[in-house]
């Protein structure tokens, strides 16, 4: 399998080890592969686990490269956590596939743990010093961390829009230190985007730092996020009953393409809808046929806070024109009340507290008519409430136990250095950093 940009302009294309190492491709498109793999449920027999599950999956993906046979171990290292499918009570009720069980608490920590077991590998072969370059809206920065912390050949750089994520994430974001350097923009999480790549564009400091992407641009992020709709989706099916649809928060659309690759290649997955919020790139582009990004705004949802959502260019490969891609989900543009009232009333409906961005999800669930909603749906729940906790005490009027996992990182000091918004300022201190060890 071989990998090319989105706007191809590299028709050797590279291996999949390579689209990792590197992140962006040279043209600054996105890494895609040759073809979609076809697979049937009946390829996936034996499998009993999330990680042989993830191994099977992705084997077409890796066959002939230079990880293929560290796959396996890849997966059960990087997913070894439970990400279970829970239903909820009442009839039509949707089930919750519930991803925040890792070491961060989001559905982040799937995407960093399987990149950084990639990028360790490759680092053995080449001896190559990287530093990974992270642009978060609120989750990403911290389970790249977590991953990469104080792992030998490799330094991590974060940057989150100051004010813009709670003040948990926050905490996240700049509590490890060591080989660790937290920055917090005075911009939006657009700002942080383009600076990462004003400083992917620059071969100079590519070449010096060894940067790359841990953010859903990067494939070692996103392919691992097949899994658990391809672990769910077999699920369903072996009990015999119809492909469930998948309500799917979504900002930078990663896992809303992952989602959608998986039901490409053939397994049982029925409808997708997008659950954005007030930032409405997608549901306009849906309506209108015109891709129009725009400044994101800054809504409860924080980690959707997504103008500009890099993977609609992986989006339009795979439904490359507009009719396609209408075929091929929705999307339900979603406002702070209506994620107010979702969380406000979880609690009394369906004995759960929702993060403001699952709350988001179960919104467009409770707004279907009935008739959709007699369908098996499965809403996404991407992170833990206790990382919201401003926002979900006081709608919910109760405390929201915080994970062990949780608290440790809270535990720890945290310190985060102050960036403009200014692509010049973050290639001096990208610069100093040459002279300190990884």
């Amino acid at each position: 399998m071989r990998y090319h940009s989105t706007r191809g302009n590299d028709e050797a294309g590279v291996p999949v080890s390579e689209a990792i190492w590197r992140g962006l491709a040279d043209d600054g498109g996105l890494y895609v592969p040759d073809s979609v793999p076809e697979m049937r449920t009946t390829d996936f027999e034996g499998c009993g686990t999330m990680q042989t599950v993830a191994a099977r999956l992705l084997a077409p993906f890796f066959a002939g490269d230079a990880i293929e046979a560290d796959l396996a171990q890849i997966c059960d290292e990087a997913l070894d956590f439970p990400m279970p499918v829970v239903p909820l009570p009442g009839s039509p009720a949707p089930a919750v596939l519930e991803l925040f069980h890792g070491p961060t608490c989001a559905f982040k920590d799937v995407g960093a743990r399987f990149l950084a077991g990639c990028l360790i590998r490759l680092h053995r072969r080449s001896g190559r010093d990287t530093t990974i370059l992270v642009a978060t809206s609120g989750d990403t920065g911290g389970a790249v961390a977590a991953a990469f912390h104080n792992k030998p050949g490799f330094r991590v750089v974060v940057l989150y829009p100051r004010g813009l994520v709670s003040p948990r994430q926050a905490h996240q974001l700049a509590c490890w230190g060591g080989n660790v350097r937290t920055y917090e923009v005075s911009g939006t999480f657009d700002d942080c985007q383009r600076m990462v790549k004003s400083a992917f564009s620059d071969p100079e400091l590519s070449s010096l730092l060894g940067l790359n992407s841990a953010n859903s641009i990067n494939l070692g992020r996103l392919l691992p996020q097949m899994s658990y709709y391809a672990s769910a989706a077999l699920e369903w099916n072996r009990r015999g009953e119809p492909a469930p649809g998948f309500i799917i928060p979504t900002g930078n659309l990663g896992n809303a393409f992952a989602c959608a690759l998986v039901r490409a290649m053939g397994l049982p997955i029925g409808p997708m809808a997008l659950a954005t919020n007030a930032n409405r790139p997608v549901p306009d582009f849906l309506e209108t046929g015109v891709w129009r990004p725009r400044p994101s705004v800054p809504t409860l949802a924080s980690a959707m806070d997504v103008g500009d959502p890099s993977n609609m260019e992986r989006l339009q490969w795979l439904f490359p024109d507009i009719d396609c891609l209408r075929s091929a989900l929705t999307s339900v543009s979603v406002s702070d009340d209506e994620i107010r009232t979702a969380i406000r009333t979880g609690g009394d409906r369906w004995r759960q507290l929702w993060c403001p961005h699952t709350a988001a999800a179960v919104h467009v669930w409770e707004s279907m008519d009935l008739a959709s909603r007699r369908r098996p749906w499965i809403v996404v729940a991407t992170a833990h409430p206790g990382k919201f906790d401003t926002v979900v005490e006081p709608l919910a009027g109760e405390a929201v136990p915080v994970p062990d996992a949780l608290a440790r990182l809270l535990a720890r000091p945290a310190s985060a250095r102050p960036l403009e918004p200014d692509p010049d300022a973050f290639r001096r201190e990208l610069e100093s950093l040459s002279n300190e060890p990884c």
